[in-house]
């Protein structure tokens, strides 16, 4: 237990202790910092605890204004901190419960922090995983006798998304504007999307020293460069994605925003929630091949909020655990062309859902191209996303007594630009 107190329902308790980039009103500068409770400790305060053989020489990370040359030092660095962080913020270590000067500088209140992106991204791809979305789509769109594509189950699917425009939760989200043929039979139309959709995800970010161009990272070292997991809203404009994805893929149907949640759970608070992989058929090729359980069973959920709405409405409930291609699977996949990749490089999972529709993770499937439409109470429908609607996504690990959790990511829609 810690010294901080932390209600039972917190996302963050010491069991956890993610990693997130803040400032302050009083001090604008963006800092590193661990979230316990409903507290921020600002690394920046207490880097000189940080005195083991890995981090001695490298307490200069702690003052940067990213995670980036901390996620570089790889995982001996990222294990003693984490032990670090949880011996002085124990109920049974005195050195930071009994230093009342100290506390009042390395504590920050979350309410009164600003969130900022965890880390500078270099690139951001993003992979399509999730075999129930995959199967779900392809039933839309091909029927079921053709639902998977012949290369699903041989290689984990991915594109290169675009980085520049991940943005932290709480960022609005403008409705775009570009090409669009709601009828087959005519010519395209420009205008603003009208099948906006979110996509829940879970993405990892890379750490640990990059491989050299040339030199892929087998799958029995990606563990050494996964330093952590954040909740993603990859959004979509799904008639502009209809319209241009042939023969190339995504392109301006997905390049106008990605949301992600400002906190980053490393890999070994989540190592507890281990659960064993989804069944692979046929066996992958041997460089996708791994015996260890690396999925995870993180409850997911999306919530829909308006003015108007009571409260927000739960629209899908999910797992990360549905993922049928893991990340160290993704990552061996994404290096073995000998593509060198970075520490802050983020991917993701692609929309996950599940085998029930109340667990599809897209508007999508929830509506079933816009068949069924998403009832949210009160008599009240969606089928899209709307002007002024707001996207909850949330994640967590259910232990014994205490969660392990992502907080949340949210965005709200913003009308189109008048072009």
């Amino acid at each position: 237990m810690s010294f901080v107190t932390v209600s039972p329902d917190s996302h963050f308790p010491i069991q956890n202790l993610p990693y997130g980039i803040f400032s302050t009103p009083d001090n604008p500068r963006n800092r590193i910092g661990v979230a316990i409770g409903d507290q921020i400790l600002d690394l920046t305060q207490v880097k000189h605890f940080f005195d083991g053989a890995e981090l001695k020489s490298q307490q200069a990370v702690f003052d940067e204004p990213t995670l980036n040359s901390f996620m570089a030092l790889g995982r001996a660095a990222w294990q003693e901190a984490r032990g670090v962080l949880q011996k002085i913020l124990s109920v049974s270590d005195g050195v930071l419960r009994d230093n009342a000067e100290l506390r009042a500088k390395a504590f920050v209140p979350q309410s009164q922090a600003t969130m900022h992106l965890p880390a500078k991204i270099g690139d951001y791809t993003d992979f399509y995983s999730s075999k129930y979305h995959a199967y779900n789509v392809g039933v839309m769109f091909r029927g079921p006798e053709n639902a998977l594509m012949p290369n699903w189950t041989h290689l984990p699917v991915g594109y290169h998304g675009r980085a520049s425009s991940v943005v932290v939760s709480g960022t609005p989200i403008r409705r775009p504007n570009g090409q669009t043929r709601p009828d087959d039979t005519k010519p395209p139309v420009f205008g603003p999307c009208k099948l906006m959709d979110i996509e829940l995800e879970m993405a990892f970010f890379v750490g640990g020293p990059s491989n050299k161009l040339g030199e892929p990272i087998p799958i029995s070292k990606t563990e050494d460069h996964i330093f952590g997991m954040v909740v993603m809203n990859d959004w979509s404009a799904r008639d502009i994605q209809k319209w241009e994805y042939v023969p190339l893929g995504p392109f301006l149907g997905k390049n106008h925003g990605t949301s992600i949640s400002p906190w980053v759970v490393t890999m070994d608070a989540l190592a507890p929630f281990r659960v064993p992989n989804q069944p692979q058929d046929p066996t992958p090729l041997p460089y996708l091949q791994h015996d260890d359980p690396f999925a995870f069973n993180i409850n997911l959920e999306v919530m829909l909020n308006f003015e108007g709405l009571p409260k927000p409405a739960t629209v899908a409930r999910s797992n990360f655990k549905y993922v049928y291609w893991s990340m160290k699977q993704q990552l061996a996949h994404h290096t073995i062309t000998g593509c060198n990749v970075n520490a802050g490089d983020l991917m993701a999972s692609g929309t996950i859902s599940g085998e029930t529709p109340d667990s599809y993770g897209s508007f999508l499937e929830l509506c079933w191209k816009g068949t069924k439409p998403v009832d949210l109470g009160n008599g009240i429908t969606r089928k899209f996303l709307q002007d002024g609607d707001e996207a909850i996504l949330t994640g967590y690990c259910e232990g014994e007594g205490y969660r392990v959790g992502f907080g949340t990511c949210t965005g709200k829609v913003l009308p189109a630009l008048q072009l």
